[in-house]
């Protein structure tokens, strides 16, 4: 696992070039503590960090050709790279190294833009061919490592994180202010955008070919249904048991050990079940010191609302029933809080997932144990288990009235103050792209001109992801499974692996996600509908397959739950309330922000009830820590805490 960063050399000498490019470098060092390299010419400037994890004392990067020709650098693991090197030494490719990234180099060479879907793993490539002067970018098909670029004019560089663009003088840096709204609806980018102005993810499964000013984007790889109805759902679980483990094997290949993560969840509990079967694994959780809000969980819950604080427990029994050597770590509330601007710095785009900071201090553990973890990343998606499924279950029932009449309801219901089922009116006023949206995380359409200031609107998310579900309906899927595939090309790579890489990557770990395997999604997209949501199931076939390992039904029927935290109820205590509520009031809220209204649903949430429906409808935690996260995320990258990130190299106007 690895980073790297490149431009055009359109602007300045070689030497300056090479100063830019090593200070670019050094910006993502935490991504390749081990190794840096670089490689300056007429044309291209290329950096890169290593973690080194396979071929430990070979395969320096950037790497090249004999004839130097080629100049590769590459952030990822693949897994099938034994396979292709002996196909390419049978074509008769000489190798030097026993790593993986020559495999792709001559891999190029013997197939050219084929090579990307040939290859089996995660992956984000920077190629310079020096023959035809064109530069080569390419990123696997689910997302799960990040590639970043700009073009101004002929002007082109490239990172694995933006933080490393900011470090070249010619950065153009600004705000992105109009994905301000989609952000407060969907806490994440649904396409290539991200709050830099002009500067974009590469979509996954593309390539980019970067050529006399011009940059050309190129699909590889599209996730295409083949349902299968002639299976029995334990057909289907045997089916995933096989497949899953050769995903696991194969994502243990390294030089160095290999631990996982554990939540206790059905997810992160197969991949780390699995591996065990292979050789002893060590295993990572976390948790919270809850100390504080004990007596309000208490309140809550004789109120006959349960809320989960937190999920050691959980991991404790798997590990104990499993065998596990598993750790440890404990958050207080103050580390958590805490640790907000550095999350944001390391996650370059501003995310809202309180999720993302248990990932940080359960990847700070394994750290300083292991260079490189599996998680559970993906299984949702893939298997069907995420709430929204079942959300738009109910809702193709709701689909079967005439749109015309479930658009005058929708209307109407908008008009109206807040009641029990107002939402639901609204969101099935059209079709599936309109009820996608996670009206208990995000803020409503309706809510954002309340919210952003200056903002008059309208307002419609749906317009943002209609695309994706366009492209799904083009397969005549139905609306769970339409949903499923927004979801793998939307949230999973732009939210969910975004903040799996970062938190990782923030403390030099390597993160492996076998669930997002390419043999592993071709079962998920063989998997009639049944077999992964019903009435009464979310990733049935999948639960199914845990059965069959013998899982405890505890874990085997597990709901669907994110990494726990106790935010909402530390929102509540006045070390949280207070350090928001500065930021609720700061000048950069001011700017951007209705700060009467960030305040209303502040004290509204720390007031909120958890006696009566009523009163838990205040509870507003998302909406309230998506914007804090957001006004962290500003200040490092453009408040006064940003210019600690000016570029160093001195040139000349």
């Amino acid at each position: 696992m690895c980073g790297f960063a490149g431009f055009t050399t359109n602007d300045y000498d070689a030497a300056t070039n090479r100063a830019i490019i090593k200070d670019m470098a050094d910006r993502i060092k935490h991504r390749g503590p081990d190794d840096d390299g670089y490689y300056v010419t007429d044309g291209i400037a290329m950096g890169f960090r290593r973690l080194s994890i396979i071929d430990l004392a070979g395969s320096p990067q950037p790497m090249q050709n004999e004839d130097a020709s080629i100049t590769l650098t590459f952030n990822g693991e693949i897994y099938n790279y034994q396979d292709l090197r002996a196909e390419l030494q049978a074509a008769g490719h000489q190798f030097h190294t026993n790593g993986d990234t020559e495999t792709i180099l001559h891999g190029y060479e013997e197939w050219g833009y084929g090579v990307f879907e040939r290859l089996r793993g995660m992956f984000a490539i920077a190629l310079w061919d020096d023959r035809e002067k064109k530069l080569v970018l390419a990123r696997d098909c689910f997302g799960i490592k990040p590639l970043y670029y700009q073009k101004v004019g002929k002007r082109f560089m490239y990172a694995s994180e933006i933080k490393a663009m900011l470090a070249h003088p010619k950065f153009y840096k600004a705000l992105n202010r109009d994905m301000l709204p989609q952000y407060l609806c969907f806490e994440y980018m649904n396409d290539s955008q991200t709050m830099f102005e002009n500067v974009h993810k590469l979509i996954p499964g593309h390539y980019m070919v970067v050529q006399n000013g011009k940059a050309d984007l190129h699909c590889f790889y599209k996730i295409e249904y083949k349902i299968d109805e002639t299976k029995t759902i334990d057909e289907w679980a045997e089916q995933i048991c096989k497949t899953f483990d050769d995903s696991v094997q194969a994502h243990q290949i390294a030089d160095v050990e290999v631990g996982s993560f554990l939540s206790g969840g059905i997810d992160s509990s197969l991949a780390a079940y699995d591996m065990s079967q292979h050789a002893p694994v060590q295993t990572f959780s976390v948790g919270y010191d809850t100390s504080s809000i004990r007596e309000r969980q208490a309140e809550a819950e004789a109120s006959g609302f349960r809320i989960k604080l937190d999920e050691l427990a959980d991991s404790r029994a798997f590990s104990k029933w499993a065998h596990l050597k598993n750790e440890e770590v404990l958050v207080t509330p103050k580390q958590f809080l805490d640790i907000v601007p550095k999350e944001q710095y390391f996650m370059d785009e501003p995310l809202g997932a309180p999720s993302a900071i248990p990932l940080y201090f359960v990847s700070q553990l394994a750290a300083k144990k292991v260079k490189v973890v599996q998680s559970g990343e993906g299984a949702d998606e893939l298997f069907g288990g995420y709430w929204i499924y079942h959300d738009q279950y109910e809702f193709s029932k709701y689909f079967r009235i005439p749109e015309p009449l479930r658009a005058l309801a929708g209307a109407a219901a908008e008009a109206m103050p807040p009641f029990h089922g107002r939402h639901f009116a609204m969101r099935g006023a059209g079709g599936p792209e309109r009820s996608y949206q996670r009206a208990c995380m995000n803020f409503m359409w309706d809510e954002v001109p309340q919210v952003l200031k200056g903002y008059s609107g309208p307002c419609k998310p749906w317009e943002w992801c209609r695309p994706h579900f366009e492209a799904a309906r083009e397969q005549n899927l139905d609306v769970i499974t339409q949903t499923q595939y927004v979801d793998m090309v939307s949230y999973m790579p732009y939210d969910i692996c975004l903040k799996a890489d970062r938190m990782s990557m923030a403390h030099s770990l390597e993160l492996r996600v076998p669930f997002l395997d390419k043999k592993v999604l071709d079962v998920a997209l063989q998997l009639p509908t049944d077999c992964r949501v019903t009435d009464h199931h979310s990733k049935y076939a999948l639960r199914k397959a845990a059965e069959k390992l013998g899982f405890p039904q505890a874990v085997a029927q597990m709901p669907k739950q994110p990494f726990i935290t106790p935010l909402t109820l530390w929102l509540q205590t006045d070390l949280f309330y207070n350090r928001v509520a500065e930021a609720f009031q700061s000048p950069a809220a001011h700017e951007f922000f209705n700060t009467d209204y960030l305040m209303r649903i502040l004290n509204e949430h720390r007031s909120a009830s958890f006696k009566t429906a009523e009163g838990r409808s205040h509870l507003k935690m998302m909406r309230i820590w998506n914007i804090y996260s957001f006004l962290c995320w500003y200040e490092e990258f453009f408040g006064e805490t940003s210019k600690e990130y000016a570029p160093k190299t001195v040139v000349s106007a």
